[in-house]
């Protein structure tokens, strides 16, 4: 059912060479691109117009206008299940906690007497978030979305999410349910590069945002590069990704639950272990055999998933190698389970989030942990991070110098300036003083 990469006995090759032997879906943004271009630029000129038409074409649903009335937000959380409602509620305290704690404060550093340099952290004017509506329904990325941009201080947020055919063309109740928790009422039916696009220009319903962040599929993934330079955003998401670094202290039940865990989410979702203990790799694979059986989605999402080039166990000579293989691969979720978890854990560089021992699974981290889950994928946790609230802030210098502060340093100023040979940067000091600027 998974595959096997053996790279024991041989000395690991060192960076790409190392990546390049681990399993990675494919996931051809610049190609998608070129599809997306037409979708985005059709938004652009004629705005709700080629929306409504997406929505048809895409979603089969008719719709009037995109922006969802928020007399159906407090529909779907009044019909909402008690029991979904008390987890949300817990997934939404436990994500400000810790998104609290991420704020930023001015700080004030005194260089040289009478001379000082203050950062400030200011949000962003206005967001909007995406929360997938294909395979699954996904309100904790509404969730982990807004509380970090609400925690931000970010003064407008809006949020879309594909019309669904079987609820009247509104985006799925259980998203509304979640936005209407979070105090959310700007909402919009519309998915894919359309939604994008609609935050990127602004339509005549919506203002255009600042900044899109977000999972999504490849053409969402697509949009985001398309508009890259002209909104921020979080990261172009892949298809997700468990890698659980495991030794024979490792309880196969748990391993092959979580590894499934992750599969079940889409057919290209990777699944990687790796051990050094071959007792482990072989108590998982026959382990799967009936966890998946006692699955659901499994047909069209958990076995393409696993049986995939992007999945592998992955067997090597011991922790200190796997912790090389983990660091080359990179993962979105990265499970440590071996003896001695934490110290282990406490020596990975590159993950989008780490779950340390048997108790901290990545399904925790999805929903409750408090931790967020829209994370970096493929391999991109080795130069980025999660969304946080430092993702909706912007750091800003200010610069305040007196006159004897800035006279003591012009000097340095200006010999830089002609070192790089742009004298006029120089000038500009001498001129505040008096001096002669030296003529050309």
């Amino acid at each position: 059912m998974i595959s096997r990469i053996d790279l024991r006995g041989d000395a690991l090759p060192e960076g790409a060479a190392l990546r390049d032997l681990l399993p990675r879906a494919e996931f051809d943004v610049e190609a998608a691109l070129e599809k997306v271009r037409p979708i985005c630029e059709d938004v652009h000129h004629r705005g709700t117009a080629a929306l409504i038409d997406y929505a048809q074409r895409f979603d089969g649903v008719a719709l009037e206008r995109i922006r969802v009335p928020v007399s159906a937000l407090t529909e779907a959380l009044e019909g909402l299940d008690p029991a979904v409602r008390a987890a949300l509620e817990e997934s939404i305290r436990r994500a400000r906690i810790v998104h609290r704690a991420q704020r930023r404060s001015t700080h004030t550093t005194q260089v040289v007497p009478g001379g000082t340099v203050t950062e400030k952290w200011v949000p962003v004017e206005r967001v909007g978030l995406y929360a997938p509506g294909g395979r699954s329904v996904y309100p904790s990325s509404v969730i982990m979305n807004a509380v970090p941009a609400q925690e931000a201080g970010v003064p407008s947020i809006a949020l879309a999410s594909p019309p669904q055919k079987e609820h009247g063309g509104l985006p799925h109740p259980t998203i509304l349910a979640a936005c209407a928790l979070l105090g959310v009422d700007e909402v919009y039916a519309a998915g894919g590069a359309q939604a994008v696009a609609m935050f990127a220009y602004g339509t005549e319903e919506c203002a255009p945002a600042n900044m899109v962040t977000g999972p999504g599929n490849i053409w969402v993934a697509a949009a985001k590069r398309y508009f890259t330079g002209r909104i921020g955003i979080d990261t172009e998401a892949g298809p997700t990704e468990i890698a659980v670094l495991a030794d024979d202290t490792a309880d196969p039940v748990h391993v092959a639950a979580d590894l499934i865990s992750q599969a079940e989410h889409d057919p290209m979702a990777a699944a990687v272990l790796v051990t050094d203990s071959t007792d482990l790799a072989d108590a998982v694979v026959k382990e799967l055999e009936p966890q998946v059986a006692a699955a659901r989605h499994v047909e069209d999402r958990i076995v393409p998933a696993l049986t995939g080039k992007q999945s592998a166990i992955v067997l090597v000579d011991g922790v200190e190698e796997g912790l090389r293989v983990v660091d080359a691969y990179g993962a979105e979720h990265l499970e440590v389970q071996t003896a001695d978890a934490a110290a282990v854990a406490a020596r990975v560089r590159n993950a989008g989030a780490i779950f340390v021992g048997p108790w901290s699974p990545v399904s925790l981290g999805d929903y409750a942990a408090g931790s967020n889950h829209v994370l970096p994928t493929g391999g991109c946790a080795c130069h980025s991070s999660g969304l946080s609230v430092q993702s909706f802030l912007r750091g800003i210098h200010i610069v305040d110098y007196s006159r004897d502060a800035l006279a003591e340093v012009t000097h340095h100023v200006v010999t830089l300036a002609e070192a790089e040979d742009l004298p006029a940067h120089g000038a500009a000091l001498k001129a505040r003083f008096a001096w002669k600027v030296p003529s050309e």
